[in-house]
């Protein structure tokens, strides 16, 4: 992990080396937010400037709350019993777990929940698969991001779907669905009954076929506009060659490698460009 964070260091740009119109209004404006540097670039008069305070405020209400949640979560010494369908923990052996510690090691960091919450704020997708459900931190996010959509959230393991239930029902999101299983199944049986999957967030099994089959299931209800996003794509060297899978794949326009996730859209009138970005 430390060699490929290097190498993506040495070859990550903001955007003075993006050359989409679209990737670049992306980046500044939703991936890393430098709203006075895109407005000058672009030379949109303060007056054309949209409003960003609704989605500002909106993203530090939901940030307040999910990390007081988080904080509790952080010290909470109950135990419970692990399923595991993955790749499994680096760091914890055994199917016995500390809330504190899926909390601690399982969980995506504030940062990035943000960040999806603000792709989902900015792209209002309205059905949203969220394949990994750990304790619900990402999947609150992604909920706050908009309220009106449909998240269905996949979990694996009983145990931690029933303390994210818990984390959902705390914080009032009554737009998540929590479905349990063994989400080689789970996922098809949820894909039959949509027409269309406008946001997918992949963090469940962290291995080359699974993560391949699950994105070429997904990509069955994707269109134009949908927009998924990988977690963990140097993880290993099975994520790595997943993630060169996916970017290489015909369906797919635009990649984004902002190393702990990858972005994925299918633009049909965006040519084929994949870009790595700091984050």
């Amino acid at each position: 992990m430390i060699q490929r964070y290097f190498s993506y260091l040495l070859n990550a740009t903001d955007e003075h080396g993006v050359h989409s119109p679209f990737v670049f209004r992306l980046y500044c404006d939703v991936i890393r937010r430098k709203k006075a540097r895109y407005f000058q670039l672009i030379r949109v008069a303060p007056s054309d400037e949209p409003d960003f305070t609704d989605r500002n405020q909106a993203e530090i209400s939901a940030t307040t709350a999910i990390e007081t949640l988080r904080n509790k979560l952080l010290q909470d010494d109950r135990s419970i019993t692990i399923t595991d369908f993955g790749a499994g923990s680096r760091i914890y052996k055994g199917n016995q777990r500390l809330i504190r510690q899926i909390a601690k090691s399982a969980e995506k960091s504030p940062a990035f929940g943000q960040l999806l919450f603000r792709l989902i704020y900015h792209f209002k997708p309205q059905t949203i698969f969220d394949l990994g459900t750990s304790l619900g931190m990402t999947t609150l996010y992604q909920a706050k991001g908009n309220p009106d959509a449909q998240v269905v959230s996949f979990e694996g393991c009983e145990a931690t779907a029933t303390i994210a239930q818990q984390n959902f029902d705390a914080l009032s999101c009554p737009n998540i669905r929590l479905v349990t299983g063994n989400l080689d199944h789970t996922l098809q049986e949820e894909l039959q009954k949509i027409t269309r999957l406008d946001f997918a967030f992949f963090d469940a099994n962290h291995r080359y076929q699974p993560t391949v089959d699950y994105f070429e299931k997904c990509l069955e209800k994707a269109h134009e506009d949908s927009i998924f996003v990988f977690d963990d794509i140097h993880w290993s060297d099975e994520m790595q060659a997943a993630w060169q899978y996916i970017q290489t794949h015909s369906e797919v326009s635009v990649t984004i490698d902002l190393f702990y996730v990858g972005l994925v859209f299918f633009r049909k009138k965006q040519p084929k460009q994949h870009f790595v970005l700091k984050f």
